[in-house]
Formats: C-alpha cells, structure tokens, sequence
C-alpha cells in the first residue's frame, strides 16, 4: 500500500522535522513564483502546485525527508504549450503526467535509475542549472541600473550573511534577502519589477476544478507530448534526488513508490489548478541539512507554505523579481557540479564526453530527457567498446594430433563477435580444432551466429571441431540459437546444396 508508512517516518524526529519544514516553506516560495514566470503562468499556479504536490508527496511519496514542488526543470518544459495553447491544457497535461508516473511505478521502471551512469547525472544537473541561469537573463535586459544594483545586493546577502554569528545559522540567507531587497524597494519607492506585476497571487485556498478542455483526440495529441516529457524529466530528477538523500542519510528509498507518489501528487496538482512538478534537489538537501528526516518535514513545508501565501498575499506581492533573480541565480551556482569542471583533467575522455554531450543536447533542446537519453546512450557504447577489448584468443598446437587448441577469454557480444571471428586461421591444415570457452561468455544472437561461422568454416576446410568449457547460461542460449549442430538449420543456410 502506498500510503502504509512507518510510525518512525512520521514522529521519530518532531521537533527537526517542523523546523526544518518550516525553513523549507520560506525557500519554497520565491522559488515557486520564480518557476511560474518562468513557465509563463500566474505565480498561484506554482504556489497551488508546491503545495499539493509537498503535502500528497508526504504521505505516498517513497523517500521521507525528500522536498518535491514545482521545479524548473519541469517550468522549461511548459513554455511552448502555455503560450500557444493556454493555461487549461497546462492543467490537463500534469494530470496525464501524473497518470503515465503512475503507469512508471507499477511497470517498475524506477529500476532503470541503475543504467544512469554518474556522468549522465552530473551532465544533468550541470544543464539543469546553466538552464535556471538562463531563465532569469529576460529580467536583466532592457532594465534600470536599480534592478543590477538590487540582484548584486541579493546576491551578496545570500552569500554573506550565513558568516554572521548565531543569526546567519539559524534564518535562511534567501529569505534575509527577499525580505531587506522587498523593504528597500517600498521605503525608497522604486520603479522596478515585482511579483504582482507578473500576475495576481492567491488569497484564497486552492479548490478542485476539472481543466476546460475538450475530452477527444486532438486534446490527447495537443498534451500527450508534453506529459510523456514532463513524465520522464520528473520521474528522472526525483529518483536522482532521492538516490543523493539515500547517500546523505545512508537509508534505503523505494524508486517505483517514488514514481506512483509523483503520479498521485501531479494528478492532484492538476485538480487544483496547479502546474505539474517533481522532487527539488536544492530544497531537499536543504531540509536534511536543516534537520529533517521525516514525512513531516514535507508535510510541514506544503502546509506552511500554503498559510502564508493566502494569508501574506499583499506582502508577497511587492517583493521586486531582482530579488528572484538573486535567489535564483544561487540556486543555479548551487546546482551546478564545479568539481566536474576541475575533474575534467582526471576522469577519462569517455566520461568527459558523456557529460559534456549531456549538458549540450540539453542546453540546445531545452529538453532534460533528451540529454539524459543522449548521454546513456553514449555511455552504454562506450561501455560496450570498452568490454569488447577485454576479449581475447589464444592458441597452441598440438602436432601428435596435429589439433589446434585455441582458448577463448572475456565476453563475446555484438560488438566483439567480428574481432572473435577473424581471431581463426580457417586455412590452416589441421585434423582437429578443440575451441575451450571455459573463459568466456556468450551474451547475445550475435555471439551465437559467430560460434556458428567459425564451427562450420573449419567443418568446410575437414578439421573436427570440439567446444568444450562452454558454462550454463551460454550453453543455454547456444543450444537455443545455434545451428552448427543442426544439420537442417544448415542445410537451410546453405541453400540445399
């Protein structure tokens, strides 16, 4: 059942966890609004799905102490169909999101997480923040030099005020600056941005409302794009996240819970007039650090959240976007791996390349499945190239019997079934050819159909093949594929002559 938690996940650690919740929720609202421009939606729509998707991520998500909202990696996705379909169809597409998350789940492919190489996963993480950077360029073209003073204000705030003694620990830098940039703005009246000029904030609570569009075909093939890509990209960050808090907190998670707990909140998200989201890396690490571990801590966060925005809607809304551009512009500096730029002289040329191509699809796509499609391709090649040159073949010769042995070691797949192949001398004079693959393992077809031309080119010069040291799962699909010890299948191959 996913809604069967322990008792531990929920009172083991109280009083961190509605800390920490709370902290979380003070983070979570300049980002939710910041995610809804850039989505190009009403900052309710961002703020009505954080807090859905926290509170319902709580109870069936499969990673207690995980933060999941409105993100922008999902926002980037949403651009094109807001704009040129409008704000219903946003609605209706992160229902279909939630629904294909929850097909995921159950058809476990949360256990594909173990094909995403650390290379894909940093290249990932690496666009995702080149993309939130991106993301806040419109809002310092064109502008008075207030709103550059403003953002280098926020930013040295952000970054400074953790030194300060006891205060800089306890009161989240972000919030320090959203707070002294929105009160510098009123007091000295200056004309720039803020977040009601972007569009109207709730103040009311959030109620279920069927998207207004039309149930048939066209609607399906407008959104069904749209959703099997914000699918993918959410189910791709929140296992990634949970996979980091895994190592933080050296416990276990559930990957396909994960996905139906994703699918059940964005269903949700969608009923409430919310935008489709997944798990938050920055916002989870945040809450771990903080001292949350529990379901609480979410739960706290997407309740908190909700409180202040209906209650302090008037106040939110002077806050200035160059202080969003601020924290946002952390956020991104924060996500990006610089290690991965120093260990680029380390990890091998493989690995680097994985990467980069990861980061460069994403970043000339806008599309984070795109690159991580790219980039486990790119490392399942060049993982297959590697292992193909750990095959080999030796051979010795036997004159009494006049017998050539030759020994097969390493794994025999498609990619070295040539270099297995051209390893014979078919045109060696000999009685007998003893093959021992005691050392090797047959994986695919193509290793068989190489097995096979090797056997029936020596049986066509007259020398007697022996394979001897063949293991059980080898044998297995040998015995199932192969055809040098059918005569029939042969016969076939040969044409009847």
């Amino acid at each position: 059942m996913l809604l069967l938690s322990k008792k531990q996940d929920w009172l083991g650690n109280i009083r961190g966890d509605m800390l920490s919740g709370i902290v979380v929720a003070l983070a979570l609202i300049p980002e939710a609004i910041a995610f809804s421009i850039i989505a190009g939606v009403d900052p309710k729509v961002g703020l009505y799905a954080s807090f859905c998707i926290a509170v319902t991520t709580a109870f069936v998500g499969g990673r207690p102490g995980m933060i999941s909202a409105a993100t922008a990696a999902m926002a980037l996705l949403m651009v094109t169909l807001v704009k040129d379909h409008g704000l219903q169809y946003l609605f209706a597409a992160t229902m279909l999101t939630g629904v294909l998350q929850i097909i995921s789940g159950y058809l476990k492919l949360g256990n594909l997480m173990r094909f995403v190489s650390r290379s894909v996963m940093t290249g990932f993480v690496n666009a995702l923040a080149i993309l939130i950077f991106m993301a806040q360029l419109p809002e310092l073209v064109n502008v008075s030099w207030h709103v550059y003073a403003m953002t280098a204000a926020g930013l040295g705030i952000i970054y400074l005020f953790p030194y300060l003694p006891l205060l800089g620990k306890v009161i989240p830098s972000p919030l320090v600056c959203i707070l002294a940039l929105t009160g510098v703005a009123v007091y000295l009246q200056l004309d720039i941005h803020t977040v009601g000029d972007m569009g109207q904030l709730p103040d009311t609570l959030p109620i279920f409302l069927w998207p207004d569009v039309p149930l048939d075909f066209e609607t399906l093939n407008i959104i069904f794009p749209y959703s099997a890509g914000l699918a993918v990209v959410g189910m791709l960050e929140s296992l990634m996240t949970a996979t980091i808090i895994d190592d933080l907190t050296d416990t276990p998670s559930d990957k396909n819970r994960e996905c139906k707990g994703q699918g059940i909140a964005n269903i949700g998200a969608g009923l409430l007039g919310g935008m489709a989201g997944c798990a938050m890396i920055g916002q989870s690490i945040i809450n771990i650090k903080s001292g949350g571990r529990g379901r609480l801590s979410t739960l706290v966060a997407g309740v908190f959240l909700l409180i202040m925005v209906v209650f302090l809607d008037e106040w939110l809304s002077k806050i200035p976007m160059a202080a969003l551009v601020a924290v946002m512009i952390m956020v991104s500096i924060g996500t990006f791996s610089w290690a991965s730029i120093r260990n680029l002289k380390q990890y091998p040329l493989s690995s680097n390349i994985v990467m980069v191509a990861t980061v460069v699809v994403v970043v000339w796509t806008h599309n984070l499945a795109y690159g991580v499609f790219v980039g486990v391709l790119l490392a399942s090649l060049f993982f297959a190239n590697k292992i193909a040159h750990f095959m080999y073949v030796e051979s010795h010769f036997d004159e009494a019997g006049n017998t050539r042995h030759y020994r097969v070691i390493g794994q025999v797949f498609f990619n070295s079934a040539d270099k297995f192949t051209a390893a014979f001398d078919f045109k060696e004079a000999v009685d007998k050819v003893v093959i021992d693959l005691q050392r090797a393992h047959f994986w695919d077809i193509s290793s068989v159909s190489a097995l096979d031309k090797v056997v029936i080119k020596f049986r066509r010069e007259g020398a007697e093949v022996d394979i001897i040291g063949l293991n059980e799962a080898s044998s297995t699909i040998v015995d199932r594929f192969g055809v040098h010890d059918k005569p029939e299948e042969i016969e076939k191959i040969m044409g009847g002559h």
